[in-house]
């Protein structure tokens, strides 16, 4: 079954599901962070059982997505959240925004993804890993030589050299940031980035971005995520893919029902369709890491020690402090930052 793209404007993409009424019709808003190309399958593989639900995605950056349902906190627009980071779900649940819901055979998925009370107020999906692309074609005509951790990259040889998310706009950017005041604390995390900032050529909006911009040879170093990598050096990109030895950052993607939606019913059939081994195995299409134990394939060029330097992530401290780090970090850093 296909369905019609109704919009597709910067930095947002809204489809809508061609429902086959059996009865009447429901009609959804989903805010998510998923890549934009993927949103079609999601939702033509929920409507092959659920052909009454209109689906209407509202796309953006994590971060973005964030401010938004925070804004919107007095009067909610969005019905469900689907694909944003776990760090920023705790969040809105701290501040009663979820709807705890338990999904029918949520008791497959690893109990890391699923939100320890009962009923959660959100269930995991896939996780994302720090990680650094390094063009070694570009790398080598500046003479530059592969770094091999966090530290190395404040060195002088690659100034101006580097592009990072921005972590107000981006997952992968804000769980860069807060892996490093977990790794090195408060005051020496805060020195890093400094540090690191006099290297930095500019802050993008997307976690992805600065991995596609390395692969396409326009900057020598991006910080990023190792899936994108793995699939930037499987189309041939001449890329290495590199752990930082003091560990990496991660977060994971998750879904939640808003609180006070009046579409509750078929909120719950989504979040239920959510957990389900087909919907993890399309994960496993973006992602290394899912949710459902045993599900996801070994991926090419996916670091073979990169699920071992993981970090011990804090995500409640994740979570509690994030307007406070994106504050200080904006402070500092954000002249850099793409206007858009």
């Amino acid at each position: 079954m296909t369905f019609p793209i109704k919009a597709a404007i910067a930095g947002a993409v809204t489809a809508t599901l061609v429902a086959g009424a059996a009865y009447a019709e429901a009609e959804l808003t989903v805010y998510t962070g998923i890549e934009a190309e993927d949103l079609a399958r999601y939702a033509e593989t929920f409507n092959k059982s659920h052909p009454d639900i209109t689906i209407n995605w509202v796309r953006d950056s994590t971060g973005v997505i964030t401010a938004k349902l925070l804004a919107e906190r007095d009067n909610p627009q969005a019905d469900v959240v689907w694909g944003l980071a776990a760090s920023s779900l705790l969040m809105l649940k701290s501040e009663g925004m979820l709807e705890a819901y338990a999904p029918k055979g949520v008791e497959e998925l690893d109990p890391k993804f699923v939100d320890q009370v009962n009923p959660p107020a959100w269930v995991g999906m896939d996780a994302w890993v720090a990680s650094v692309c390094y063009n070694t074609i570009e790398s080598e005509k500046l003479g530059l030589t592969p770094p091999t951790s966090w530290a190395d990259l404040t060195a002088p040889q690659y100034k101006g050299h580097i592009i990072m998310p921005n972590p107000a706009s981006s997952g992968t950017g804000y769980f860069d940031v807060s892996s490093w005041l977990q790794l090195f604390g408060e005051e020496d995390g805060w020195a890093y980035m400094d540090a690191l900032h006099e290297n930095i050529a500019r802050y993008t909006h997307s976690g992805s971005a600065p991995c596609k911009l390395a692969a396409a040879g326009e900057i020598p170093i991006g910080i990023s995520f190792a899936f994108r990598g793995a699939k930037s050096k499987e189309a041939g990109a001449p890329l290495e893919i590199i752990v930082p030895s003091e560990g990496v950052g991660w977060d994971m993607e998750a879904t939640a029902i808003v609180a006070g939606t009046d579409q509750l019913e078929a909120a719950q059939k989504l979040l239920d369709f959510s957990v389900t081994k087909e919907a993890n195995e399309m994960y496993n299409e973006g992602y290394a890491v899912v949710a459902y134990p045993g599900v996801a394939k070994p991926v090419e060029h996916f670091p073979e020690n990169l699920v071992d330097a993981m970090i011990n992530n804090d995500f409640e401290f994740a979570a509690n402090n994030r307007a406070a780090i994106l504050k200080e970090w904006q402070s500092r850093y954000d002249g850099k930052s793409d206007l858009n």
